[in-house]
């Protein structure tokens, strides 16, 4: 039973520890990550703009909630070089992804740029001792290269 109890206190003392350095974490981070793909910035744009079919090629996405125009149009597009999304509302986190297109010698080149928040102390924790703040980009990325290259349907 002792033990039991010195188990449950360095649980809670571990928590604590955790709570006070991630509150001592700036709430805000920028992170980046860039990839070469081998299809025109047209197609690569076409993809990533299709945000409503993210969870046909994403595992990570169940479902894709598709917000009001602005002006008849999605305010975050410039076609084929530009997007920006905004995380929901509500959450743990939040922030926009940034994506920038540019073409290469043999296809396009994508810069994924995150400037996010991390609201939660203990996940402020985790995001930057853990996983990192590029793990969900490069778990993106690993995808979007998966799924531009995939042989078409036939």
């Amino acid at each position: 039973m002792k033990l039991l109890l010195w188990i449950v206190i360095a649980l809670v003392a571990l928590v604590v520890v955790i709570a006070a350095i991630g509150s001592r974490l700036p709430k805000a981070h920028h992170a980046s990550k860039t990839a070469r793909f081998p299809v025109p910035p047209e197609t690569l744009y076409a993809v990533i703009s299709d945000v409503e079919r993210y969870p046909e090629w994403r595992q990570d996405v169940k479902r894709v909630e598709r917000l009001p125009d602005r002006d008849g149009r999605p305010a975050w597009m410039e076609p084929p070089s530009l997007m920006v999304g905004r995380i929901g509302e509500g959450l743990a986190f939040g922030g926009t992804w940034t994506f920038r297109i540019a073409p290469v010698s043999g296809g396009s080149e994508l810069t994924v740029a995150e400037d996010g928040e991390i609201y939660n102390p203990i996940f402020r924790f985790v995001a930057r001792f853990v996983f990192g703040y590029e793990a969900t980009m490069t778990q993106y990325l690993v995808a979007l290269q998966a799924r531009v290259t995939r042989p078409a349907a036939k």
